[in-house]
């Protein structure tokens, strides 16, 4: 009988280490089918099936999406936003623990009061000189909402106060790494998903234009690659994402040059994606288009032969400008994908979620995007917006920051000085 048991003792420690050892020596062997080889998209045997969920998958979404434009801003900006959500809840689930949240009621909704707190600082930041412009004509409104402007980032930094003592108050014995741990990553989707996402919505209101030409660049810049890859992708382009190749990389970063040049003399010929939207409304928009949409003819070089059916071009200058975003969206913006992947590797998850059939979730469809839609809002800002002063920008600040009794004074006082000066 103690034989048995000194035989016993030994083995219960060791099993713990043994199976590890196991597992790790499983890990170990590579699977035939884990190559290089059995990751490509050409050699994958269910591909075509794949592609046709990909493809309804797709045209559905293309299909919402150009309703939605057709909408106009308002109806962009609600999009991002319920993407925004998803996207949220989608990585908020990806650290989740079902038995640790068990112990810790109310937990998650602590989670969701920084998400809607930093929201309605971001979007009280970007849209709170439209929303001015929009109540101008009434004088109440406009005193409410002036004063509601005035205290917003009093407002925000108090609710953002009030969610730090709340996780400081729920925090337990023996949960403390969990809820620390569930603190931090609750900030990082602020600052990586959320902050960055953002940056689309003043892209929107800068004019239509600057927000639809760099999605559509990065559907197509995806579209392309996937394509290619299918096709004749041989060479691995990355070891985090083994169904990348240089074939498909290369591919669609040609489409997506010509592709850029060719839809932004598409797009700029439509004034409801090219005027910038200064206020809430919903109406049809009519601007001057400016030198950038106003098309520019340059004729072609005498030695192409007389059969050639055209003697000049017609490009607009903004054609220019959307190949350095076709560029960026070619070469850089890819970054945000292999980072995703990345990211699920670490946490050995396959996709973000399960909601867009042969596509995963949200995340999935929104990493490149991301990355563009802060590279698309400073390259605007950085060399397309005017670096002056102009009387538009000037009226804006006006209209923001005076009450209406202030820009009476300062209309009486401008009047005068220019009298003085014309009688002068």
């Amino acid at each position: 009988m103690q034989r048995d048991n000194t035989a016993g003792s030994p083995s219960t420690p060791r099993s713990p280490r043994l199976r590890h050892r196991r597992r790790s020596a499983e890990q170990l062997i590579p699977d035939a089918s884990n190559t290089n080889g059995g990751h490509l998209l050409v050699d994958d045997n269910n591909k075509y099936k794949t592609m046709w969920i990909r493809a309804y998958s797709t045209v559905w979404m293309i299909g919402g999406f150009a309703l939605i434009i057709y909408l106009g801003h308002l109806a962009i900006t609600a999009m991002v936003v319920v993407i925004q959500i998803f996207m949220a809840k989608e990585l908020f689930n990806l650290l989740r623990r079902a038995h640790e949240d068990r112990h810790l009621p109310g937990f998650r909704l602590l989670n969701w009061h920084f998400f809607f707190t930093a929201m309605l600082f971001v979007y009280g930041r970007i849209l709170s000189q439209r929303l001015v412009n929009t109540v101008t004509s009434d004088k109440f409104l406009h005193k409410v909402v002036s004063s509601l402007i005035q205290y917003h980032m009093v407002a925000c930094y108090f609710l953002y106060i009030a969610g730090f003592m709340w996780f400081i108050l729920t925090l337990k014995k023996k949960m403390y790494k969990y809820q620390f741990g569930q603190y931090a990553w609750t900030h990082m989707i602020l600052i990586i998903v959320f902050t960055q996402s953002s940056f689309t919505v003043a892209n929107i209101f800068e004019g239509i234009f600057w927000f639809l030409l760099p999605a559509t660049l990065i559907v197509i810049n995806d579209i392309a690659a996937y394509i290619c890859g299918f096709f004749f992708g041989r060479t691995p382009l990355i070891k985090i994402s083994p169904k990348k190749t240089w074939e498909g990389f290369i591919g669609a970063s040609i489409t997506t040059m010509f592709s850029a040049f060719w839809l932004a003399h598409i797009m700029g010929q439509f004034q409801w994606l090219t005027c910038p939207r200064k206020d809430l409304s919903t109406g049809w928009l009519h601007c001057d288009p400016g030198p950038l949409f106003t098309p520019e003819y340059h004729t072609l070089p005498g030695w192409l032969p007389e059969w050639f059916p055209w003697k000049g071009i017609s490009i607009l200058p903004v054609q220019w400008h959307a190949l350095c975003l076709g560029l960026f969206s070619s070469i850089i913006a890819p970054f945000g994908g292999f980072f995703a992947s990345g990211f699920k590797r670490a946490f050995k998850v396959k996709d973000f979620g399960d909601s867009i059939p042969g596509h995963g979730g949200i995340t999935d469809r929104m990493d490149c995007q991301m990355v563009m839609a802060v590279f698309a809002y400073i390259y605007h800002q950085s060399f397309v917006m005017p670096q002056h002063l102009s009387v538009e920008i000037l009226l804006d600040q006006i209209l923001t920051n005076l009450t209406v009794e202030q820009q009476q004074a300062l209309y009486e006082k401008l009047k005068q000085v220019l009298q003085d000066r014309l009688l002068g």
